[in-house]
């Protein structure tokens, strides 16, 4: 292996597609050892792509023991844990208040929130334990942790949540020497966005496409993160299209 991440780990869930695929390919790349978590050992396998340093780990983030489990394999694998990237994550149909069924609710809280959790309390009881003692969390927040789009409630309150479990992993993880924080991604072009880019409903009620970005620049930013020194945080980053409606008013 070569690159500034030879011999660091990472565990990376929601590594199967997306985002976290694209941020997976690029610690690949650059040398890191990777755990791919996900729910499907297939999708996991097609972004490990063969790597030696890959490592694939099917969990539900749902189900805190495999999610332990998952963690606990890692470091069985490679003795230690530097960096975790939480970043699974669901969306809800965009119906009204009254409208959304409650399993969809319940679903996206699991997901979004208690993954999130479950991902740092097992990256916390590893990281103060380990010598030398520490590492870095990065959760996948979103603009939606800010502003919401229209008939978007779950996604928001889960996504307002995850940003206070950073803020709090922040403040927690400092006696421990754990740096927490979070990237906050706009429109990045995933399959699961990628109605955004046909036409996606505005604020005043209309429906308009929108600018999308390469996942690839999220995942270069998740890799700045990860590659700081220990004494020094990114809180909150966000990596949006230039152009989108977000700030202001449109």
């Amino acid at each position: 292996m070569s690159g500034q991440g030879a011999g660091k780990t990472i565990l990376i869930t929601g590594a199967g597609s997306g985002i976290g695929r694209a941020v997976a390919e690029l610690f690949l790349a650059e040398g890191w050892r990777v755990g791919l978590v996900g729910r499907k050992r297939e999708t996991l396998e097609e972004t490990a792509a063969g790597a030696s340093h890959a490592l694939v780990l099917p969990a539900d983030v749902t189900d805190h023991q495999q999610v332990d489990a998952a963690f606990d394999a890692l470091v069985a694998q490679w003795g230690r844990l530097d960096v975790v990237f939480n970043n699974a994550g669901v969306g809800t149909p965009l119906v009204d208040w009254d409208e959304m069924p409650i399993e969809a609710w319940k679903a996206v809280v699991d997901t979004n929130l208690s993954g999130v959790y479950y991902g740092m309390r097992a990256a916390f009881r590893i990281m103060k334990r380990q010598n030398p003692k520490g590492g870095r969390i990065i959760n996948n927040g979103s603009i939606s942790a800010y502003t919401p789009r229209p008939l978007s409630a779950p996604y928001t309150a889960t996504k307002h949540a995850v940003l206070g479990l950073t803020k709090t992993g922040a403040l927690d993880g400092r006696k421990h020497d754990i740096a927490v924080g979070q990237i906050d991604v706009g429109n990045a072009l995933t399959e699961i966005a990628r109605r955004i880019s046909l036409g996606v409903m505005q604020p005043d009620g209309s429906i308009a496409p929108e600018p999308t970005i390469d996942p690839a620049h999220v995942a270069k930013a998740v890799l700045h993160m990860a590659n700081l020194p220990p004494e020094v945080n990114v809180l909150t980053m966000n990596v949006m299209a230039t152009k989108m409606p977000f700030v202001g008013r449109g």
